[in-house]
């Protein structure tokens, strides 16, 4: 972890951890107290997520049921806050137990503190998400 990373750069870093399917990496670059957010979530998934190993618990099992192939467009705005950025991005990938295409289009708020995540809420379309895991369990 580089305490001088800005945020984009450590979304960047995600990204690469995110692809690479190391969901211990993505959890370490968050801080221990992280608040992780997807307001649009389905019904029974989780809409907040508090804490490193809260994440990671979340995430943990992720590549066994989405494979990402790529992020095939990224985005990175900066704010007035220099510690916060948002990003568009989208993948393309399947669904592992079903086969279903997995495409996907975000909106992601970031902030970055002492170079690791401490906020990060990610919007996402839920009907697509649910399209794709059609009789697969996510969490």
């Amino acid at each position: 972890m580089n305490a001088a990373a800005t945020p984009a750069e450590v979304f960047k870093q995600s990204q690469e951890a995110f692809l690479a399917k190391d969901m211990r990496a993505w959890a370490d670059l968050c801080a221990e107290d992280v608040l992780v957010e997807f307001p649009f979530s389905p019904e029974g998934l989780p809409s907040t997520l508090q804490g490193r190993q809260a994440i990671f618990e979340y995430l943990r099992y992720y590549p066994t049921i989405i494979d990402i192939h790529e992020i095939d467009s990224v985005t990175v705005y900066a704010t007035d806050k220099p510690e916060t950025v948002v990003a568009e991005w989208s993948v393309k990938g399947h669904v592992i137990p079903n086969g279903n295409k997995y495409d996907m289009a975000y909106a992601t708020f970031v902030t970055v503190r002492a170079g690791r995540i401490t906020g990060y809420r990610e919007y996402w379309n839920p009907l697509t998400f649910g399209q794709a895991l059609e009789g697969v369990s996510f969490g």
